[in-house]
């Protein structure tokens, strides 16, 4: 294969909440003509970004200079199974890294809950899952290569230009252009998932038991109820039993995604049958326990299209600010009809992970496409800035540079490694001046 160039046309991403028309369009199908690439939009005075699947909700893909597609960079390059690493290419959807690596008896060792991103796009926005022990994606990253502004091949882990490695795993694409990674493995394992409503009051009552004695723990809050879903998932020594075809039909196409389509176009177009309807699905969800590979436990098809807003807080902050996210919709006129996701992560060493330095707690908050979302989203977002949180990177929030240096103690450190490998700013946009400053 070789790499392709064409004209710019107009792009979108997943939500439909940001569009940018860059000046050409390029394929490189290997890692010298990405770094051509390179060179040739700083020869032009171009500036470059890349674009995975376009999940984020943010402008951190959007350009008017030239947009890299990794459509062609896909695949493994190497699995070494004394390290215990796999090499991928950066284009690479997460869920063909997943099932070639099931079909080598490997597995990563967590996973988001969605799986259509490339490798580098999940890693450099900070995508995460839920777990006590286990961190986000980009933790499990144990070596990176990096092009950089001057069209140079970056090879960076802990031991070669670890600098670098620190900051890179979670890029935000500010400091080059990731054309592979290299991703810690283990031996396919699996987990049993233990599903199960359960009263607001009560999961925030044991929230923190909750947490200790599961691996994976997550719920979903119902706004305008009491009703939450809880998801446990915790090793197990087997056998695999997946959940019933009709059953999986059921609860994963007809309800959390067909039926769910339909409940938020109505209640789009009339607001005010979201509560009634949110009570009547809350109790829609029926407990149901199974076993199977990581990545078909961790992950769920999401077919209904959404914006969705989400902050990292201490732990131990989570309850609390959840509590005011109650309070907050039910003194309000707001009618909310996706709910509110809480996952977990252990502390972690990369420079802007939402995580870094910190057990971290996840408040997630959606509104269906098409929907108004300002209000709601501005209220949340108050509320978590109380708490010190920290935004996802690839979701929406306002915060700007002058806010993260107040929550990210190494955020100096970032900064300062971009000033170094790219002081022309060939990989800037008006997101990147936003939260990264000048």
């Amino acid at each position: 294969m070789t790499s392709t160039s064409r004209t710019g046309s107009v792009w979108r991403n997943w939500a439909g909440t940001v569009t940018s028309r860059p000046v050409r369009e390029v394929s490189p199908a290997t890692v010298d003509e990405l770094a051509a690439a390179v060179r040739r939009a700083a020869e032009d005075g171009l500036r470059v970004k890349t674009v995975g699947t376009g999940h984020s909700f943010t402008a951190i893909a959007a350009t008017d200079g030239v947009l890299v597609r990794p459509d062609l960079l896909t695949g493994i390059r190497e699995i070494d199974r004394t390290a215990m690493t796999v090499t991928v290419e950066a284009g690479t959807p997460l869920k063909r890294l997943n099932a070639a690596l099931a079909r080598e008896d490997l597995s990563l060792t967590n996973m988001g809950d969605i799986m259509e991103q490339t490798v580098a796009g999940a890693t450099s926005t900070g995508t995460h899952g839920t777990g006590r022990d286990s961190a986000s994606i980009a933790a499990q990253i144990k070596g990176l290569e990096l092009v950089t502004a001057e069209g140079e091949v970056l090879r960076c882990s802990e031991k070669e230009n670890p600098e670098v490695f620190a900051a890179a795993r979670i890029g935000l694409g500010a400091l080059g252009v990731v054309s592979a990674i290299t991703f810690a493995v283990e031996p396919l394992f699996l987990l049993t998932a233990r599903e199960e409503p359960m009263t607001f009051d009560r999961v925030t009552a044991e929230f923190d038991e909750l947490h200790t004695e599961n691996e994976h723990f997550e719920f979903y809050w119902f706004p305008h109820t009491g009703n939450c879903n809880t998801k446990r998932n915790n090793r197990s020594a087997g056998p695999i039993a997946p959940p019933g075809a009709v059953g999986a039909w059921i609860e994963d196409e007809l309800l959390s995604n067909g039926l769910f389509q339909v409940v938020n176009s109505l209640g789009r177009a009339v607001p005010a049958t979201i509560p009634a309807i949110a009570k009547l699905s809350s109790r829609a969800l029926s407990a149901r326990t199974y076993t199977d590979i990581p990545y078909k436990v961790f992950t769920s098809p999401r077919r209904v299209r959404f914006v969705e807003m989400e902050y990292a807080l201490p732990r131990e902050a989570a309850v609390a600010a959840l509590r005011e996210v109650r309070a907050m919709i039910e003194r309000s006129p707001l009618r909310i009809s996706f709910p509110v996701e809480v996952r977990t992560a252990p502390a972690d060493d990369i420079t802007l992970s939402t995580a870094s330095g910190r057990e971290s707690a996840y408040i997630a908050v959606h509104m269906y496409k098409g929907t108004a979302y300002r209000a709601y989203f501005t209220a949340v977002e108050r509320i978590m800035t109380a708490h010190g949180g920290r935004p996802h990177w690839g979701k929406i929030h306002t915060r700007d540079a002058e806010y993260f240096e107040s929550v990210y103690p190494r955020f100096g450190e970032f900064t300062a490694l971009r000033d170094r490998l790219d002081p022309q700013r060939v990989f800037g946009n008006d997101y990147l001046r936003r939260v990264l400053g000048a």
